[in-house]
C-alpha cells in the first residue's frame, strides 16, 4: 500500500510498553552503565599502579567504596601477598615489554581479608602520540573455576591413591606366585629375574626349583596366556600341579601332561587358559648333573658351557599346553658339568620390542648376547639380562621371567 505520490509510509514505533520497545531500550544502554555493571570488574590505573577508575562490579566483589580506592590505593595493593611478589617480578615487567597480558590466575583480598581467585587481562592505553598513559584491567571472578580445579585435584589425588593400593595388592600377589629364593643344589648357584610388564596388572609367568627323594631337583619355567586375576588363578594352579605330579612321577613328560589334562578340563569354559612349560629334572651324575627337559611349546633353554660356547637346547614340535586332550610333549637331556650354566626364560624376552627388521629382539640376538658372556656364572647372567631388558626403552610389551642354574667351576 502507498501513500500520496506513491510514498511508503513508515512504520509507527512500537508502544513503549511493549516487549519491542523493552529490548531496544536495553541495547541502548548508556556506555557508562555497560562499564559500570558488567559481569567482569574493570579498573584503571597510572604507569605506578595508582587506581584512577573502578567499575561497582569490581567494589561489590570486594566489598570497598570507590574514594576507598581512586587516587589512595595501586592495584598490587588489592593483592594477596604471594600475588604482589608475581606481579613485581613477572606480570608488570611483562605489561610493559608485550603492551598487554591476558589471563593471567592471581588472588585478590577483599575488604574482610577473604580471597578471592580472579584471572587478569591488561593493557596499556597509549595517547595520540604512542606514549604509555594509562593501565586497563579486566578481573574475571574464578571461584567457579577455582573450585572445579580443587575437585578435579581431589578426584586426582584419591585415583592415585587406588592406583598405588592396587599396585600394591597386584605386586603382593605376583610376588605369592613366585618363589620367595631359589635354593642351591650340591654343587651349584641358581638366581632368578621377575619383570612385571605392567605395576597394575598380575602377570601369568612363573618358575621354580624344588628338591625331590634321592638327590634329584625339579625346575620349572612357564607362561600363562593373558594377564589379570584369570591368569593368577592358573598360574597358581600350574604351579602347584607341576609341583605335585613330579612327586608321584618325576619323568619331565609325565609332569607335564598331568598339567595338561588339568588345565583342558576347563577347555570349553570362560576361565580355561593354555601356557608354554620347561620342566626338568636334575639328577647327579658325578661331578655334574644330568638334566632330563620336557618342553610343552616353550622357547629353547640355552645351555652356556665352561668352554666359552654358548647355544640353545631345541625342544621344538611341543605344543601349548592345555589346548589339546593328548598334549604332545618334546623331551631332550643334556650333562651339565662344572662351569655350565643352564638358562630359561620366557618369550617376552625375545619379543621385546628392538631396533631390528622386524621390530623384535629375537632369538639370534639372544644367543649373541649371552655367547658374549660365556663362561659365567648364574647370578652373572641374570644380572646381564636384567640390565638388558631396562635397556629396551619403554620395556618389554609382556612380563619376562628369567632362571639360572650353573654348575660352581672347579
Amino acid at each position: 500500500m502507498t501513500g500520496p505520490a506513491g510514498q511508503v509510509p513508515e512504520c509507527p514505533d512500537p508502544p513503549a510498553s511493549s516487549p519491542d520497545a523493552a529490548f531496544s531500550a536495553m541495547l541502548e544502554d548508556n556506555i557508562e552503565d555497560l562499564y559500570d555493571n558488567a559481569p567482569c570488574g574493570n579498573l584503571s590505573t597510572l604507569l605506578d599502579g595508582t587506581i584512577v577508575k573502578v567499575n561497582a562490579t569490581l567494589l561489590r566483589w570486594l566489598g570497598y567504596r570507590g574514594d576507598e580506592l581512586v587516587g589512595h590505593r595501586r592495584f598490587a595493593d588489592l593483592l594477596t601477598v604471594g600475588g604482589k611478589l608475581y606481579h613485581e617480578t613477572h606480570f608488570a615487567p611483562l605489561l610493559q615489554l608485550q603492551g598487554e597480558i591476558s589471563g593471567v590466575a592471581l588472588e585478590l583480598r577483599a575488604a574482610d581479608g577473604a580471597r578471592m581467585p580472579v584471572l587478569v587481562t591488561a593493557s596499556v592505553k597509549t595517547g595520540g602520540d604512542g606514549q604509555p598513559m594509562l593501565i586497563r584491567l579486566i578481573v574475571f571472578d574464578a571461584r567457579d573455576r577455582r573450585a572445579y580445579e580443587q575437585e578435579l585435584l581431589r578426584a586426582r589425588q584419591v585415583a592415585e591413591r587406588e592406583r598405588e593400593r592396587l599396585q600394591l595388592l597386584v605386586g603382593g600377589l605376583q610376588r605369592s606366585l613366585l618363589p620367595a629364593s631359589l635354593p642351591d643344589p650340591a654343587g651349584m648357584e641358581t638366581s632368578a629375574y621377575y619383570h612385571m610388564a605392567s605395576p597394575d596388572e598380575v602377570g601369568g609367568d612363573f618358575y621354580d626349583l624344588f628338591p625331590l627323594s634321592g638327590g634329584r631337583w625339579g625346575f620349572f619355567l612357564g607362561d600363562v596366556c593373558g594377564k589379570g586375576i584369570g591368569a593368577a588363578a592358573v598360574t597358581a594352579a600350574a604351579r602347584y600341579t607341576l609341583r605335585a605330579a613330579a612327586v608321584y612321577d618325576p619323568t619331565p613328560a609325565a609332569v607335564l601332561s598331568n598339567l595338561n589334562s588339568v588345565l583342558y578340563q576347563e577347555y570349553r569354559t570362560e576361565r580355561h587358559r593354555h601356557c608354554t612349560v620347561v620342566f626338568g629334572i636334575l639328577v647327579p651324575d658325578g661331578a655334574g648333573y644330568t638334566a632330563t627337559i620336557a618342553s610343552g611349546g616353550h622357547p629353547p633353554a640355552l645351555l652356556l658351557r665352561a668352554d666359552g660356547t654358548a647355544e640353545y637346547q631345541p625342544t621344538t614340535g611341543g605344543t601349548l599346553v592345555g589346548v589339546l586332550p593328548e598334549a604332545r610333549i618334546v623331551t631332550r637331556t643334556v650333562r651339565l658339568e662344572p662351569g655350565d650354566t643352564l638358562v630359561l626364560y620366557s618369550d617376552g624376552l625375545t619379543e621385546a620390542r628392538a631396533d631390528t627388521p622386524d621390530g623384535r629382539y629375537g632369538s639370534d640376538a639372544l644367543l649373541a648376547f649371552v655367547d658374549d658372556l660365556s663362561p659365567t656364572t648364574a647370578p652373572a647372567v641374570v644380572a646381564a639380562l636384567t640390565d638388558l631388558l631396562a635397556r629396551f626403552g619403554d620395556g618389554p610389551d609382556d612380563d619376562v621371567a628369567v632362571m639360572a642354574l650353573g654348575m660352581r667351576a672347579r
